[in-house]
């Protein structure tokens, strides 16, 4: 632990610097990125995105772009290749639908640089090529737009999402993905 403030001598509490926190603790992204998100999610889908759906959709993306990338990993593997690839990658054809609507809604909702933080790089045997490191951000895009699309399928009435209904699309993406 580092002390953050010095100056307080036995009295100063020390905590961690946000760079030393383990991944399951940072803060999440800064207010003005909320809108963003909602608006992704508004335009994908036509639902109303809140604090707890952006904790929710964290978690979704955390897992689900691990386990694509440990899919990739094996595919590099099996192919040869040295590096993860972006052809490594099992995206289907509705997931690439996707990210190309994301890429589209994103030239004015400029969710990248946001998404670029959130898309963990997590450590494998394989190291990432630049071009799988660079569609990381649209990857986590896409997959926003897809459990967007996939909430108002489970529930074509929806408007808020609840725990019960990320469930639901997490289940079925398990089953997919």
């Amino acid at each position: 632990m580092t002390p953050v403030n010095a100056i307080g001598g036995a009295r100063c509490k020390t905590r961690l610097m946000i760079a030393q926190l383990p991944p399951d603790r940072m803060p999440p992204p800064r207010p003005e990125g909320i809108p963003r998100f909602q608006r992704l999610f508004r335009e994908a889908a036509g639902l109303n995105f809140d604090k707890a759906d952006l904790k929710r959709y964290e978690d979704f993306i955390d897992h689900r772009i691990y386990l694509l990338l440990l899919r990739a990993e094996a595919n590099a593997k099996a192919g040869g290749d040295v590096l993860i690839e972006p052809w490594n990658l099992p995206i289907t054809a509705g997931l690439q639908e996707c990210i190309e609507q994301f890429r589209k809604m994103d030239e004015t909702i400029e969710l990248e640089p946001i998404l670029d933080r959130l898309a963990n790089r997590p450590p494998l045997q394989f190291s990432y090529s630049d071009e799988t490191e660079a569609m990381l951000p649209d990857l986590a895009g896409g997959l926003g737009v897809a459990v967007a699309r996939t909430l108002k399928i489970i529930e074509p009435d929806l408007k808020n999402p609840q725990t019960r209904q990320w469930e639901l699309a997490t289940r079925v993406f398990e089953l997919l993905l």
